[in-house]
């Protein structure tokens, strides 16, 4: 270690991860911050948790390429395409909604040359805090039914009983508890897995209870491949898709101020935010490609890197090699979909009510003003054409959910004469 880096353990009060084994320690830590929330979101979807670690991992990769590795940061599960995946998977099943996930990534790669071009001047006047924020909020507030649904042991669209009502009940309090304390009184890292922990304590109970099938999982293979979809072009899946890019567009330009503050370093300027949008864009490419869900920054990791001062993105590309291995686990992908729907729907009423408070937490940062007659208009069609389900279609065609309020957002803001300062 040189006396440069000797310093900078001194006053960060942290190793300097310098070499490959402490690289992998680093990276490990770091997959296991995120893994609650990167399994999650496939098991909530019907879609493979294997093939979820797989693409994340490549994701991560295809970004470090894409950025020249200068961000210290993990691509993983997107929780704002969980309810258009879910509609899409019913309606035209997973090839079909694999294409249209892949549309949503080009869209991110024109967002990245629009950018490159005009700068960010361009996409903060479309998509400012007055569309964002509601559309963030619908996509939070509109699984709402589901985590209920779940947390009292039926099925996502409460059409069929899986748990008895109340053993599901304890399950989904006791996963729902224990991911409150650890997300309040935790401390050091153990504070940035508190889906992990949740799924833990909830598991365990269920094991107690006799709720888990254990079978599959002593059927299943130790290793094996994951179960890869190709995707199928379906015109109707790729316009429902593409509008759902607009919102975690706008997050990912949050993530990565995030992480610059925290490792003092301007990302929009070097490597570019078009350069981030680019890779963010060809990892949800690359994961639809697949079958796997879109792939966004975590912002879990972004926490865990500010904890313990582990600036170098090398330890994300150690984070993605251990997702790709971790894959081909047959037993672990197993383990994973036995988890009872009770222990998920407990966590998932934190979590997609944590993602409306991100929305409307958006609203109060940026100062927008309810009491102008446009911001209200705006806000007010979104929500109510969001939540409650409008949908607009042309033949086979159907617009609704967030796609819609995306659009509608923008349609709004453009034509909406804005109020004259007094």
């Amino acid at each position: 270690m040189n006396s440069a880096e000797r310093t900078q353990e001194l006053v960060s009060g942290q190793p300097v991860v310098n070499t490959p084994l402490r690289q992998a320690l680093a990276g490990s830590q770091m997959l296991f911050v995120a893994f609650g929330a990167l399994v999650l979101m496939p098991l909530i979807t019907g879609l493979d948790p294997n093939v979820a670690l797989f693409t994340a991992g490549i994701g991560t990769l295809v970004f470090q390429l894409c950025t020249k590795r200068q961000i210290p940061i993990f691509l993983a599960s997107s929780f704002a395409f969980i309810a258009p995946i879910l509609y899409g998977v019913q309606t035209w099943g997973i090839p079909a909604t694999m294409s249209g996930l892949m549309a949503a990534g080009i869209m991110y790669v024109l967002l990245s040359q629009l950018v490159r071009w005009r700068g960010t001047a361009l996409l903060t006047r479309l998509l400012p805090p007055v569309v964002v924020g509601p559309v963030i909020m619908v996509i939070g507030l509109g699984l709402a039914p589901m985590a209920v649904n779940m947390a009292i042991g039926k099925s996502g669209d409460g059409s069929a009983v899986l748990v008895e009502h109340g053993t599901a009940l304890w399950l989904s309090l006791a996963s729902l508890l224990t991911t409150l304390l650890v997300s309040t009184l935790a401390k050091g890292v153990f504070r940035l897995v508190p889906i992990t922990a949740g799924i833990a304590v909830g598991y365990g109970m269920a094991l107690a209870m006799g709720v888990v099938d254990f079978t599959p999982v002593r059927d299943a293979a130790w290793f094996s491949m994951p179960n890869f979809v190709a995707p199928e072009w379906h015109w109707q899946a790729v316009l429902f898709m593409i509008p759902v890019a607009i919102a975690p567009a706008i997050e990912h330009i949050g993530d990565v101020l995030a992480i610059g503050s925290v490792t003092g370093k301007d990302y929009l300027k070097k490597p570019g935010l078009h350069r981030t949008l680019l890779g963010d864009g060809l990892a949800t490419g690359a994961a639809s490609m697949l079958g796997g869900p879109p792939n966004t920054t975590y912002s879990e990791v972004t926490g865990a890197v500010m904890l313990t001062k582990n600036f170098n993105p090398v330890i994300m590309t150690w984070a993605a090699g251990f997702a790709i291995a971790l894959a081909f686990v047959g037993k672990f992908g197993a383990l994973m979909l036995s988890i009872p729907v009770p222990v998920m729907g407990g966590i998932m009423i934190l979590l997609f009510g944590s993602i409306a408070t991100v929305g409307l937490n958006s609203l109060i940062k940026h100062q927008v003003d309810l009491s102008q007659a446009r911001n209200l208009c705006i806000v007010a069609v979104i929500l109510v054409f969001g939540i409650g389900g409008m949908a607009f279609g042309i033949g086979d065609f159907s617009l609704q959910g967030i796609s819609l309020c995306g659009i509608v957002g923008i349609v709004l803001n453009l034509v909406l004469p804005k109020e004259r300062p007094h």
